[in-house]
């Protein structure tokens, strides 16, 4: 075997992995990235992004359908998911190809294949041993599979990005985002859609007011939900369609599709840890400390195999920040994993950032004080469907300091991040009050609550 030498290595070529190389040439160190799929990672190839289209597709279904009330005499003859589908992996294929120039031009190897340690500082890829001062796992997840008898009948949330058809009818087992997003665009394109939780609520860590406030409008959009259900075994039947059976006794049948949403796990069973000492907890994350640092000198973790707030503008954020402190004379440089804002794209999207009400009670009780909002915005004024927007300020202390936001309504993905800025800043309520509104819009409400 030969050898060659980095300053950098990071093991994956997703989002983490590809903004910690490039940070780290820019400062002048020699980097590579390792990767034996497409470029991208989950984001790009199956997540993020091509999400992102299937939800506007959702979205412009919305739109049809509320067209006529805005006077509009429309003859809508149907959906075609195959041109959707089309559009939207050319559009991937796009963004992969664009990585390879990205790459070159940042003079970054790129390492093709799967890459595992043989030792800490060194890793061995088809064959060939490299050796780095500075590597980082930035490997990223993939969707959990349960261990429920006939569960390969069914897709995860990869698979979803690879049907060549919209399912008649879909069972959506899970309750996280994932779940709420993809059972909530199925139902948009025309798919009847049984959601299954194994709890008692969808999107159990976000704040009450915006799973009640989902749960009610999905209900409304014609979405089944049925929680508390724990599914035992799906078969295929002799129509070759699927049925679920579940301990309660009650079966399900005539599904499509089955689609697993219950979860990712971080993908580092291929990587040989053992080898190093690097230290992982009981879910299989690399444990990493604020800097994100290994419990081996010069052995680092990013992104979603860390399990800290999975989100790719994270994975970005952590990989650049520890450039800049490895290569660029910049120390103190670290990421702040407090107060980051994330976007569920369900239907409506959910904008939300810092602590959830039951939080801030648990931590700082009676100092708390709320105010929230509840309304139809004018966007459904004209219209039949009536899809209200929710919005809430979770304030503490007599500066009732905010410490956190949630909006779940038309336009909550755009109109949290300029909100986002300011609660990072430390604002308080009397700073968003004095902040002028922008009328008539539903952003408003945040700075006009009583």
């Amino acid at each position: 075997m030969s050898t060659d030498h980095y300053d950098l290595i990071a093991i994956g070529a997703g989002s983490g992995g590809l903004s910690v190389a490039e940070r780290a040439a820019s400062h002048g160190a020699r980097a590579a990235v390792v990767e034996a799929g497409r470029l991208g990672g989950t984001c790009v190839n199956v997540g993020c992004v091509p999400k992102k289209v299937m939800w506007f597709g959702a979205q412009i279904a919305h739109v049809l359908k509320d067209a006529p009330d805005y006077g509009f005499d429309l003859d809508v003859r149907g959906f075609d998911w195959a041109t959707l589908k089309r559009k939207r992996d050319a559009y991937v294929r796009d963004i992969n190809d664009w990585y390879e120039t990205y790459l070159a031009d940042s003079e970054v190897a790129l390492l093709r294949g799967r890459g595992r340690f043989v030792e800490p500082h060194a890793i061995e890829v088809n064959g060939v041993v490299y050796t780095a001062e500075h590597i980082v796992i930035a490997t990223g997840g993939e969707p959990i599979w349960p261990d429920v008898a006939g569960a390969e009948l069914g897709i995860t949330s990869d698979g979803f990005f690879e049907l060549e058809q919209l399912p008649t009818r879909v069972a959506v087992v899970g309750a996280g985002y994932i779940a709420a997003e993809l059972a909530s665009t199925l139902r948009a394109l025309g798919a009847e859609v049984a959601l299954y939780l194994r709890g008692e609520h969808l999107l159990r860590r976000f704040d009450s007011m915006l799973r009640e406030h989902l749960t009610e409008t999905m209900l409304d959009e014609g979405i089944d939900i049925f929680p508390r259900t724990r599914l035992t075994e799906v078969r295929r039947g002799a129509d070759g369609r699927l049925s679920l059976h579940c301990e309660q006794g009650r079966e399900s049948a005539g599904f499509d599709s089955v689609l697993w949403a219950i979860g990712r796990r971080p993908k580092t069973h291929e990587l040989n840890l053992q080898s190093t000492g690097v230290e992982v907890n009981e879910s299989g994350y690399v444990v990493v400390d604020a800097w994100q640092n290994t419990c081996v000198k010069g052995v680092y973790a990013i992104g979603d195999v860390t399990g800290q707030a999975e989100l790719t503008p994270v994975a970005i954020a952590a990989g650049r920040r520890l450039a800049d402190r490895l290569f660029g004379g910049q120390a103190e440089r670290r990421l702040d994993y407090e107060n980051i804002p994330t976007v569920v794209f369900s239907h409506p999207p959910i904008g939300t950032i810092g602590m959830s009400e039951d939080d801030a009670r648990e931590k700082h009780g009676g100092a708390v004080k709320i105010y929230q909002s509840v309304f139809t915005p004018m966007y459904h004024a004209p219209t039949r469907r009536k899809v209200k927007t929710a919005v809430k300020l979770v304030t503490v202390g007599a500066r009732e300091k905010v410490v956190g936001a949630h909006v779940i309504g038309q336009g909550a993905d755009e109109m949290l991040q300029g909100f986002a800025v300011a609660i990072r800043m430390g604002a308080s309520k009397r700073d968003l009050d004095d902040t002028v509104a922008i009328h008539p819009t539903s952003a408003e409400e945040l700075v006009t609550l009583r």
